[in-house]
């Protein structure tokens, strides 16, 4: 649930509009939070026009901290944006308060091709046998890596590429990250010399972002230890008290203790991703929406690389999938579909890929934004290294608001070092089965 959160808090509005308009002319109205994805939405808007000439697209851009706000202030006020890009923590609760629109009747009069997007990608939006959003995009989780760091190590990118993981010893992980971690003296964290309370860079750190997915923390580590937090989307459990899920948070939990990673009340001031770019720790996952984000701002050389193999023999990551949906109270709904479905083909995801920036949700696309994002010197192929390993979908249920919470608070407090992962979580995952119940 982690997409796009580096993008602008102001929400900046932009109207396209070429040609005539004509008697009957509309304005649709499109929401989306991230800004470096607007220049390739503008231009879609701007084709899609061509081809609608009735149609006028609205494109309002609002920051991820702002931009559910400001999506509920318009439900209630009856001013939400006609169309926005949703997120599968969000919709289910859309979905059950009737502020989204099936598209099941669209889709089918459209004959609109579902087996083109990438795998699981549509049917993770639909609930007994309705249909929420049409796929626009995906993401999966890597590892960024300062190789100033590395080379100073003598990691090497092989090295980075292979590591495994297991939450007794780290494993090949675990062996790198303290090469990484060097204290005021230069020392290492292999080095019994090793000043652990005077690190100038940590080799680790996990994001402070926590909620009940992991999707960049530490969900990764646990379905590659085992762990399924849930056997199907919507089913009526959750597996948080899973032993193996507890081994990961207890691992996790210790890396501050070792002195490979800043302790978790300093990384929710300062925010991992801004410790990364500082140079105050060398490894962080990030997920492929934060690409562009590093180029830009990372003034060394970096390198993504695939997860680590964990325990099972693979690597895992969650494999997400942004949507766009219909505002149930749109007074515009057939032609508001007439640009979800212009975003959901190759017309404009063609257009999405060629600018780099996320990989779009039909087969192949991904393909074409490496491309394009290796002519900038930038190599992605970790992410579609990932997408072909183990993925797994976020957990899906009722009342996600409340259950987020939940899990997110135990979660933290396991990670501050307040709370033992066991018992934490066994309470956490009670109560987050009641309210799926609820």
């Amino acid at each position: 649930m982690c997409a796009f959160r580096h993008t602008a808090a102001l929400a900046v509005a932009v109207t396209l509009g070429l040609g005539a308009a004509s008697a009957s002319a509309v304005d649709v109205r499109y929401m989306l939070w991230d800004s470096n994805q607007m220049p390739a939405y503008q231009q879609c808007a701007a084709d899609f026009h061509k081809l609608h000439p009735d149609i006028t697209i609205k494109i309002n851009q609002v920051g991820w901290y702002d931009y559910w706000t400001t999506l509920a202030t318009g439900f209630v006020s009856g001013t939400a944006p006609d169309v926005f890009t949703d997120h599968l923590a969000k919709y289910p609760e859309f979905a059950k308060n009737g502020q989204i629109t099936d598209l099941t009747q669209y889709v089918q009069r459209d004959k609109v091709d579902t087996g083109a997007y990438t795998k699981g990608l549509y049917e993770i939006w639909g609930r007994d046998g309705k249909q929420y959003g049409l796929p626009k995009d995906w993401d999966t989780i890597g590892f960024i890596v300062n190789m100033d760091a590395a080379k100073k190590a003598g990691v090497t990118l092989a090295d980075l590429q292979n590591m495994t993981w297991n939450p007794k010893d780290g494993g090949s992980f675990e062996h790198i990250v303290r090469k990484l971690t060097v204290d005021a003296n230069g020392v290492d964290a292999l080095n019994p010399k090793f000043d652990k309370k005077k690190v100038t860079m940590y080799g680790y750190q996990t994001p402070a972002d926590i909620d009940m997915t992991g999707q960049n923390t530490w969900s990764f580590f646990a379905v590659s230890n085992g762990v399924q937090l849930q056997a199907k989307p919507w089913d009526a459990r959750y597996a948080y008290d899973d032993p193996k899920l507890v081994d990961t948070l207890d691992y996790l939990a210790g890396l501050p203790s070792k002195g490979v990673s800043d302790n978790f009340e300093n990384v929710k001031a300062l925010g991992s991703d801004a410790m990364f770019i500082a140079r105050k720790v060398a490894i962080v996952p990030q997920g492929s929406w934060m690409i562009t984000y590093f180029n830009q701002n990372a003034k060394f050389p970096t390198a993504w690389v695939p997860l680590p193999v964990g325990p099972t023999g693979v690597r895992a990551t969650e494999l997400n999938g942004l949507a766009d949906s219909i505002w149930s109270g749109s007074k515009v709904k057939d032609q508001a579909w007439q640009w979800v479905k212009y975003m959901g083909s190759p017309l404009c995801q063609n257009v999405v890929a060629s600018r780099g920036v996320v990989f779009p949700s039909i087969d192949g696309m991904a393909e074409k934004a490496i491309s394009e994002q290796k002519s900038r010197g930038i190599d992605s192929s970790a992410f579609l290294t990932m997408a072909k390993s183990k993925t797994f979908p976020p957990p899906i249920g009722d009342n996600g608001a409340q259950i987020n919470q939940v899990i997110s608070n135990a979660v933290t407090s396991v990670l501050m070092g307040k709370s033992d992962a066991a018992s934490a979580m066994k309470a956490a995952n009670a109560q987050a089965n009641q309210l799926l119940r609820d």
